[in-house]
């Protein structure tokens, strides 16, 4: 393997996910691509992650890394950090790719020198007897990791519908650009901080690159059976609000103007969740979306006492 000819470095950063790490990883080995290589970043685990992905490195295309310090975004970039590709592809330790997910990655990438980032469509695989609740909106399924805009290419131009962190791809060239991932946005150990490929996205945006969605480029997700309750879903709603916030505040937007946004978000989900008090999807759904205006305002209100402190002390 030439490392100066590779064009593609597949990066899995994981924690704690021995269960499904096996089957990501050989799901990139089974890649019809040439000339890339697979990273897989050990973000401080505790089970048997190193074990699986040794019983792989005879393939001289895999290489192991070790970061400790825990954090979704600090993994991502510990990954690029090493990697020697043009395009780092991002997939998640619970997720499979499809046998031409780097092909078509690499194919957009090669028509489009503006293109940025990347990513397809996401469907979802029930394991252990699960299957969608019957509370389960297709919105909320989003945070399931489910994504699909249609079976056509979707040139992206709201940052809402960036594509998924599991199925993630971005240049090289604009990574370097904007420093990685922020490590104030994205998952750390247990909570649910989101937003960073929201940000990413909306940085590509304004500074005159593209972002698409790829529906070829498909990878399916693992429900984890933890996660197949009501109680997980009103905690990431919760995390969504305090994500929201927190990029809004890295981008600038912050200010009294966020208690306007937020509460009048907080009372539409209510007024929804109410009127469609018959339907258990759309119920739950602005349940949740209104839960996490809470966090949303919360975070709000720390930021200005925050801020009014500094200037205090100041």
């Amino acid at each position: 393997m030439v490392l100066s000819k590779l064009l593609i470095s597949a990066i899995i950063c994981t924690h704690n996910r021995d269960r499904y790490l096996g089957l990501a990883i050989d799901s990139l080995l089974a890649q019809d691509f040439e000339n890339f290589e697979i990273i897989v970043v050990d973000n401080a685990s505790t089970d048997s992650t190193r074990q699986v992905v040794e019983a792989r490195l005879e393939d001289q295309r895999l290489r192991y890394i070790h970061e400790p310090k825990i954090g979704l975004s600090v993994a991502r970039n510990t990954g690029a950090s090493i990697a020697y590709g043009e395009i780092l592809a991002y997939l998640d330790d619970d997720a499979i790719a499809s046998p031409h997910w780097l092909t078509t990655l690499y194919n957009a990438y090669r028509s489009n020198t503006k293109l940025a980032i990347a990513g397809g469509k996401v469907t979802l695989i029930w394991t252990d007897g699960l299957s969608a609740p019957e509370w389960l909106s297709d919105g909320l399924a989003g945070n399931l990791g489910a994504y699909d805009l249609g079976d056509a290419i979707v040139k992206i131009e709201q940052p809402g519908l960036t594509p998924r962190g599991l199925n993630y791809s971005i240049r090289k060239k604009f990574f370097d650009q904007i420093g990685g991932f922020d490590p104030n946005l994205g998952r750390v150990g247990k909570n649910l901080l989101s937003n960073e490929e929201l940000h990413t996205t909306n940085l590509a945006l304004q500074t005159g690159w593209e972002v698409a969605y790829i529906p070829n480029a498909h990878v399916a997700h693992h429900v984890a059976p933890e996660r197949v309750n009501r109680q997980w879903f009103l905690n990431r709603g919760w995390w969504q609000g305090i994500s929201e916030c927190y990029r809004e505040q890295i981008a600038g937007e912050a200010g009294v103007g966020q208690f306007r946004r937020g509460g009048e978000r907080f009372i539409r989900g209510l007024y929804k969740s109410i009127k469609f008090i018959s339907d258990p999807t759309q119920r739950f759904e602005n349940l949740v979306y209104s839960y996490g205006q809470i966090g949303y305002l919360t975070k709000a209100l720390q930021g200005l006492i925050f801020s009014t402190g500094s200037v205090k002390r100041l």
